[in-house]
């Protein structure tokens, strides 16, 4: 697999509705197509992980993989906004918040995503638009 070096990858929980319109809303206001996608169950994601020596995998946690650095939770999503484009991109100012705080805030939804949003069965993200997006 060549591993992209060039753009940041978000890896999300590819049976999670909350993360698939999630990255559905990335798509849509990602005009400069900065991120690439990987669904945590895809095999591109366990090898891209474990190129970066990232040993655990939790299906709870959103992921960026930016300049070989690996952003989890609350910082790989604002890290994510702040590559969008205004307004959405305002949604980085809650870095001020300290990590402990916006973390126990990821971590609530993130527990109760599947309960609140539902799950698929398996990953099925085809979307032909946009296949050059996703490892």
């Amino acid at each position: 697999m060549q591993l992209p070096t060039d753009r940041p990858v978000i890896l999300y929980d590819g049976i999670c509705n909350l993360c698939n319109s999630s990255v559905r809303f990335i798509l849509k206001h990602d005009t400069r197509e900065k991120f690439l996608f990987s669904s945590l169950q895809s095999d591109a994601s366990k090898k891209l992980l474990l190129h970066l020596n990232y040993k655990i995998i939790e299906m709870n946690s959103i992921l960026l993989v930016e300049n070989g650095q690996i952003h989890e939770k609350s910082d790989a999503v604002l890290k994510i906004a702040s590559g969008l484009r205004f307004p959405w991109n305002l949604t980085s100012s809650f870095r001020v918040l300290p990590r402990k705080v916006r973390d126990s805030m990821y971590e609530f939804v993130a527990r109760n995503r599947y309960r609140w949003f539902g799950k698929k069965d398996s990953c099925v993200y085809t979307v032909n638009t946009y296949e050059n997006r996703f490892i």
